[in-house]
């Protein structure tokens, strides 16, 4: 039995799409989680990760309820806290974003009983979520691999309750102890900076060009990370690896869609199809990044949990390239 564990919140969202539709859910990790459990396998054990408030465990259960192979032992209630979010999108891929809500830090007794999990898939939304010694605890204790996501420690939340992006200034202590990094190009431009630089503007930020990736990569990879992931919206995602001991460079396209709904949870879902390939072919990044790539489609398709598909039907959109 393979086992794959989600970490991070599942807050309650309150959603109005750039077509000025409102979605009331919870998210974050129960996209990916249910994801992978709609592929069907048969072997495959998920191990959602979270701490809520008591008031929205029962209904994040019910949200869960009928779901094959997910493992709720891990979600917990004991301090009564947990994430709410109100997202407004100004267009298809940008939004505004307020927090009244905040799940309490996943620390190492979290992990205790989880040591034999092939993957962790880290998908916090705010700095504080994760600690680092929950990070260091597990390289040290597991041989799962690390996939996380770099949005958590790129965001911060003011007292105002609004979510602004911020510099990884810590990076450099992070990037030894993860496996797998992924990332939009937002918050690539937050993790690979000058050493002195004017304040930025993300609203009309340019993105970071293909050599300032490149660098970022080669940097990373040399502090002991085995891939970046970084999305390019439509385009599809780039994979930066070493492969017998040279540096790879990979864009792997996306999987095509003929209308977006909802991209809530996109990267969220992508980060869930990067862990069953990881899980199921050790070391192959770009076949990783094409069950990233078909998760994260599927995700825009509709505002429900129906939007995902069996493995064999995951795979034949893969081979098609269009949803």
């Amino acid at each position: 039995m393979k086992k794959i564990a989600v970490v991070g919140p599942i807050p309650r969202d309150h959603i109005e799409t750039h077509r000025g539709e409102i979605i009331q859910k919870y998210g974050c990790v129960t996209h990916p989680v249910i994801a992978l459990s709609r592929l069907e396998t048969g072997d495959l054990e998920v191990i959602p990760v979270a701490h809520l408030r008591k008031v929205d465990l029962p209904p994040v259960m019910e949200v869960f309820k009928g779901y094959r192979s997910i493992n709720l032992s891990h979600v917990t209630d004991h301090m009564d806290q947990g994430a709410i979010i109100s997202l407004k999108f100004i267009d298809q891929n940008n939004r505004l974003e307020k927090q009244t809500g905040h799940m309490d830090p996943m620390l190492p007794e979290d992990f205790r009983q989880l040591l034999d999990c092939q993957a962790f898939v880290f998908i916090p939304i705010t700095d504080y979520e994760i600690s680092l010694d929950t990070i260091k605890y597990l390289r040290a204790n597991s041989k799962g691999v690390i996939i996380f996501d770099a949005h958590g420690p790129t965001t911060a939340c003011l007292t105002s309750g609004e979510r602004q992006r911020r510099f990884w200034m810590e990076r450099d202590q992070w990037l030894p102890h993860l496996d797998v990094l992924k990332m939009n190009l937002e918050e690539a431009h937050c993790s690979w900076f000058k050493k002195e630089f004017d304040p930025v503007d993300f609203t009309k930020a340019e993105e970071l060009d293909r050599d300032e990736l490149r660098a970022f990569a080669k940097h990373a990879l040399a502090l002991g990370l085995k891939c970046l992931y970084v999305t390019v919206d439509s385009r599809g995602c780039l994979a930066y690896f070493m492969r017998n001991g040279q540096f790879c460079e990979e864009m792997i396209p996306a999987v095509k869609v003929d209308k977006v709904i909802d991209t809530t949870g996109c990267g969220d879902s992508f980060a869930g199809g990067l862990a069953f390939s990881l899980v199921t072919n050790p070391g192959d990044y770009v076949r990783a990044a094409r069950y990233g790539n078909a998760f994260g489609a599927l995700r825009t398709q509709g505002k429900t949990f129906d939007v995902f598909k069996t493995l064999g039907e995951t795979e034949a959109i893969i081979a098609r390239g269009h949803v």
